[in-house]
C-alpha cells in the first residue's frame, strides 16, 4: 500500500483529501497544517507522495517542497494551488514538484492524479 502526506492550513480540505482517498489503495500516514511540520513529517514518514498546499502559514508549500527534495531528490510531491496561482505552480514546478492540482477537484482528478505520479 502507498504511503500518503497531506499538507494543507485549512481542516476542511486535509478532510476532503483523506475522504476522497478512503477507498483507494493509499494509506494517509499523516496529515501537515503547515510546510515545517512537513519537512520533519516527511523525514520521519518517508511517504510515496505528498498532496502540498501553496499558500501556508509558517512555511510555505514551496520552500518545504524545496528542503523535501533537498532531503529526498526521488520525492513526488504534488502541489495544490487555489485559482489565480499560476506564477507560484510555475516556481513549484521548476523546485521540483512532479504536477499540480487546481483546487477545487474533483475526487476523479485527485485519483488519476496521484496514480500517473506514482506510475500505477
Amino acid at each position: 500500500m502507498k504511503k500518503l502526506l497531506i499538507v494543507d492550513d485549512a481542516a476542511f480540505m486535509r478532510v476532503s483529501i483523506r475522504n476522497m482517498l478512503q477507498n483507494q489503495d493509499i494509506e494517509i500516514v499523516g496529515e501537515a497544517a503547515n510546510g515545517l511540520i512537513a519537512v520533519s513529517m516527511y523525514k520521519e514518514l518517508r511517504p510515496d507522495v505528498v498532496t502540498m498546499d501553496i499558500t501556508m502559514p509558517e512555511m510555505s508549500g514551496i520552500e518545504a517542497l524545496k528542503l523535501i527534495k533537498a532531503f529526498d531528490p526521488q520525492a513526488k510531491v504534488i502541489m495544490v494551488s487555489s485559482m489565480g496561482q499560476e506564477g507560484m505552480v510555475k516556481q513549484a514546478i521548476i523546485s521540483g514538484a512532479k504536477t499540480f492540482i487546481v483546487k477545487p477537484f474533483k475526487e476523479e482528478l485527485l485519483h488519476k492524479t496521484i496514480s500517473k505520479v506514482l506510475g500505477v
